[in-house]
């Protein structure tokens, strides 16, 4: 059951008629027109309601990512996603197990978080990690179930982007941190044919997108190179989109694991206009 039910409420409104969300009972919240939705004991809950057309992580993408992020191989971009973050609620949409939003909260100690994701293990997994985060289950490409205004930073680490949404959710003057890879992140993974490629102008791509609704403010390059065991080569591949797509691209397993790799992504730093 969540800590503070009222905390989980304080960030949400109705998916059926976009009234605020309050506590009815224990595990229940409501609006005033009536509509109810059940708080999954766990500490999180579901909005996603009928029609996504989108999957969610599974648990062996989960637990790849867990091996990823937890045994450290991506911290640097974890700190610049900290260092970017800021205001006392973060809104991580695309958070996955919550890593990059612990990460944000570890360096704002008076801040919440509410992780988002498509996956309910994603984030019953993000919530058990903090007692810190609250957690809803929603489709980043819908329209979100979000209160207008209720975030300070919306983080979005290498995940689908809804900028009109996360514009409506963010405080005026409010932060959008944006990370996604360069080119050349893991190239030698990609050239073995362990993943599948990178448009070259990514970056540049979601600047030109945000400008009618944000400034950017700062654009940080990370990157470093990363030795490799077969084992976290293969997590690297099963965490992310590659796991589900590779066959169906003819993506295929490599005779042999290169020894090292090169992580570069870049941080994009954004004011809500």
């Amino acid at each position: 059951m969540p800590a503070d039910l009222s905390r989980l409420a304080s960030w949400l409104r109705c998916p059926v008629c976009s009234a605020d969300l309050e506590p009815v009972d224990a595990l229940t919240l409501g609006c005033v027109n009536g509509h109810r939705h059940d708080v999954n004991k766990r500490g999180y809950v579901s909005l996603l309601g009928g029609g996504s057309k989108h999957l969610g992580d599974t648990t062996e993408m989960l637990d790849a990512r867990d091996r990823v992020l937890e045994g450290g191989a991506y911290s640097p971009i974890a700190d610049a996603v900290a260092g970017a973050a800021g205001g006392g609620r973060v809104l991580d949409a695309g958070a996955g197990t919550g890593h990059y939003l612990r990460a944000a909260l570890a360096a704002l100690p008076a801040a919440l978080g509410l992780a988002m994701d498509l996956s309910p293990q994603g984030v019953s997994r993000a919530v058990r990690a903090s007692d810190r985060v609250d957690g809803l289950v929603a489709d980043t490409w819908r329209p979100l179930p979000v209160r207008t205004g209720a975030a300070d930073t919306v983080l979005d680490v290498f995940a689908p982007r809804n900028l009109p949404e996360f514009h409506r959710v963010l405080r005026p003057g409010g932060a959008l941190v944006v990370v996604v890879p360069r080119a050349d992140h893991l190239g030698s993974l990609r050239a073995a044919g362990s993943m599948l490629d990178i448009p070259s102008d990514k970056a540049d791509d979601v600047i030109a997108a945000s400008e009618p609704l944000y400034a950017l403010q700062a654009r940080e390059s990370v990157a470093y190179d990363l030795a490799l065991t077969a084992e976290l080569a293969a997590a690297l591949t099963g965490m992310g989109p590659s796991a589900r797509h590779a066959a169906a691209a003819g993506v295929g397993t490599p005779a042999a694991n290169p020894s090292a790799t090169r992580v570069s992504v870049d941080v994009l730093r954004f004011a809500a206009r």
